[in-house]
């Protein structure tokens, strides 16, 4: 499936379906968009090609959610330098709008809250310090409040979800910190059914 000039086989929207709940349509829809980012026909992306994405390139998080994006599925602490189409299909199932009942090993709220805390994990050192959380902040924000302000509730933010005071927000304590929040509401994309 790496060369994107060849055609699925049945066995890999099997596959695929089983991994992710996307339909054979959805998945090639997918294949239709990953072939066109992948403008050079080399049957993978690289980061600048999913800045090509209208939406991630004026998205405030756009770099941090491309980073994502890119982390070794095997090691967190590591990223690649390419994706493939098996792992872009993979990532975007995190973004599936699906009923708890009807939900696949990619696109559970395990899987959302995992892509969420790479996103506040600059380092990808599997915990999220001061820095982390003001970088992201800082970038969400950007010059819409002062550095004192921004300094103000990266503390407020770190006494309030660190909860064993070690100075660092782990996974656990990022679940907590996210608590209620529909995450299934917040962190979708509408992938067409037809």
């Amino acid at each position: 499936m790496g060369n994107v000039n060849t055609f699925l086989t049945d066995e890999d929207y099997r596959q695929l379906n089983s991994e992710t709940g996307f339909t054979e349509h959805q998945i090639r829809r997918l294949y239709s968009r990953f072939s066109h980012l992948d403008k050079r026909s080399k049957g993978y992306l690289e980061r600048q090609d999913l800045m090509l994405i209208p939406e991630l390139a004026v998205n405030p998080l756009g770099t941090r959610i491309i980073e994502a994006f890119f982390t070794d599925e095997k090691d967190p602490r590591e990223s690649v330098e390419t994706i493939n189409f098996r792992q872009f299909v993979r990532i975007l199932a995190r973004f599936k709008r699906t009923p708890k009942s009807q939900q696949h090993e990619m696109n559970t709220e395990e899987k959302k809250v995992d892509f969420i805390f790479k996103i506040y994990d600059t380092d990808r050192d599997g915990k999220i310090s001061k820095d982390d959380l003001g970088h992201v902040l800082k970038a969400m924000v950007g010059l819409h409040i002062s550095n004192e302000e921004l300094t103000s509730i990266v503390r407020r933010t770190m006494r309030e979800a660190d909860k064993d005071q070690d100075g660092f927000i782990d996974l656990e304590e990022f679940k907590t910190a996210l608590g209620s929040i529909d995450l299934d509401e917040k962190m979708s994309i509408r992938f067409s059914q037809t």
